[in-house]
């Protein structure tokens, strides 16, 4: 089944559809319709990256400590809640990576939320979107764990506390860890694309009261998402870079 295609989507697919196939040529991914290089997902997450980059060049120009302005407010609401997430959890040194934290969260909360503007869709709809923030977190995390502890002392943790279960625990914490950006994938994507159909569904029966609580509930559904997904990314990085006594 052909999806929709938004309006943005057309234009780039009008304007930019050149571009596009020369890069996907270049990675050798082949393009099923080459006058329509650009997907919905792929449209939409450029723009939500250009609205936030645009956002935060002005409110880096409004800076103000005697006299910070609602927008400050509100983004330093969003830096303390993810801060403090990172210092509940993490033993030593949490600030070093809430702005990885925070960069996850405010972006998969505006993909998220974009999904309610009419003639958008949220990009997490899409399997490719969850699956590369998972991706990332993947191997940020793993990163993290090789930069604090180093690479020999990092790995003994797959081999549990005993030598003598290092047999046992050494697949056993193999496939833990492939299914962490499996399981972040499939709880983003599913529940972002069963809230989207729920609201699709209700407006096209009314167009009065019941859509603007369906299209409330998606933004509840959107925050929280964005939470658990943040969370869940804190809670590797603490594994990572756990000290063991």
């Amino acid at each position: 089944m052909q999806e929709h295609e938004a309006w943005l989507t057309a234009l780039l697919n009008r304007y930019l559809a050149g571009p596009a196939n020369s890069i996907l040529q270049a990675v050798n991914y082949k393009v099923e319709d080459p006058q329509k290089p650009w997907s919905n997902w792929l449209a939409i997450e450029l723009l939500v990256f250009v609205i936030i980059i645009l956002l935060f060049a002005v409110l880096r120009s409004r800076l103000s400590a005697e006299n910070p302005g609602k927008l400050q407010h509100l983004f330093e609401l969003v830096y303390n809640f993810v801060a403090g997430e990172a210092s509940d959890n993490i033993e030593h040194h949490s600030s070093r990576f809430v702005p990885f934290f925070g960069t996850l969260f405010i972006f998969i909360l505006f993909m998220n939320v974009i999904g309610v503007v009419p003639g958008f869709e949220s990009p997490t709809m899409n399997p490719a979107v969850p699956a590369g923030l998972a991706l990332a977190t993947f191997a940020f995390y793993n990163w993290a764990g090789f930069r604090e502890q180093g690479v020999g002392r990092y790995l003994k943790h797959f081999a549990g506390p005993l030598p003598l279960l290092a047999p046992l625990m050494l697949p056993i914490e193999f496939i833990s860890h492939l299914a962490r950006p499996l399981s972040l994938t499939l709880r983003l994507y599913a529940n972002m694309f069963a809230g989207e159909q729920v609201t699709l569904a209700f407006l096209g029966l009314t167009y009065l009261v019941i859509p603007g609580v369906f299209m409330g509930l998606h933004v509840f559904v959107s925050l929280l998402q964005a939470y658990i997904f943040t969370l869940l990314t804190i809670i590797y990085v603490s594994g990572a870079v756990a000290q063991e006594h």
